[in-house]
């Protein structure tokens, strides 16, 4: 299975996605804002990172531009974690690099499915390493 970044400044939403994606046996990483997971992301080299829109010390927009200007993250998926779908949210995702904007609240086997064909589309995680 791959290991995941998941960064949210909310204990509980950031949890919740634990627990999703720890029960179909993926790792997961946690990080409480942009900054932190920029340098953990940095570090551990996830398959996937998942990120809140609003958060401390950098939001997500910024931590997606961030990524995407490193040439190793260069086809990370990114997916975007947001309470808010306007057109204006989900165009600025896409803008700072997002692979997909989700909207908060979601079904966990929303997420889940989700994920799976994220990563199914880069292919298996032993080929990218």
């Amino acid at each position: 299975m791959a290991h995941i970044l998941v960064a949210d400044d909310d204990r509980d939403i950031r949890e919740l996605v634990t627990f999703t994606l720890m029960f179909v046996g993926h790792t997961v990483t946690q990080a409480t804002n942009g900054e932190e997971a920029l340098t953990l992301a940095q570090q551990i080299k996830p398959d996937m990172i998942l990120t809140d829109v609003r958060m401390p010390k950098m939001n997500g927009y910024e931590l997606c531009r961030a990524l995407r200007a490193l040439d190793e993250f260069q086809n990370t998926p990114i997916i975007i974690l947001s309470a808010k779908g306007q057109d204006e949210e989900i165009e600025m995702s896409k803008l700072s690099g997002a692979t997909e904007h989700m909207l908060k609240p979601f079904p966990p086997n929303v997420l889940q499915q989700r994920v799976a064909e994220l990563l199914a589309q880069r292919g298996p995680v032993d080929d990218r390493k």
